[in-house]
């Protein structure tokens, strides 16, 4: 997988350092140290816990980085599989894109013969759905503006890199039929 240089998970060497103290080098090479190549994710951030200046979040993002850089994760890779997320800003109110969601009428003019399930909505911000194959899609909905709105689906619990790659173009294409039905 290509990247920056210095860089991994999105994020770059500067940035970890004003976060951490530490640049992606000098933590690839405690991790080393450490033994890290051998230990599962879990064991990776158990072991950052110890580490000064380090929150959780960015526990997480290092543990991510280091098995980036070391080949033990691969592009859109979570524990449980692989996740994806796209994003669309739409000439929309947040609650006509959440409708446009949440009816199955207006659903099967931009997202036709799909079947899902919603598990959970809570209006005017998020959609959890249960996809036809078991996988889990969350929707989240963002105002920017009265008449404008960004929608945000990721796509989790994929197979393989393939199948997130698949899913990336299939939800890009379907926000832009989203964005169409909405704008039109």
């Amino acid at each position: 997988m290509k990247r920056a240089a210095g860089s991994y998970g999105g994020i770059s060497s500067v940035a970890v350092k004003k976060a951490t103290g530490q640049t992606w080098p000098q933590w690839l090479a405690l991790l080393d140290q450490a033994g890290a190549r051998k230990l599962s994710h879990r064991e990776i951030v158990q072991w950052l816990e110890r580490q000064p200046r380090l929150a959780d979040w960015w526990r997480q993002m290092v543990a991510v980085g280091y098995e980036q850089a070391r080949g033990l994760r691969v592009k859109h890779q979570k524990t449980d599989g692989f996740e994806i997320s796209v994003s669309k800003t739409m000439a929309a109110p947040v609650d006509r894109a959440f409708a446009a969601w949440k009816n199955p009428d207006l659903r099967e003019r931009w997202l036709p013969r799909t079947p899902l399930t919603i598990r959970k909505a809570t209006p005017h911000k998020s959609i959890r759905i249960l996809w036809s194959d078991d996988t889990c899609v969350s929707v989240n909905f963002w105002p920017k503006g009265p008449l404008k709105c960004q929608v945000v689906p990721q796509h989790g619990r994929l197979i393989t890199p393939e199948a997130a790659e698949r899913m990336k173009a299939f939800w890009a294409g379907k926000l832009e039929a989203l964005r169409v039905f909405l704008e039109t």
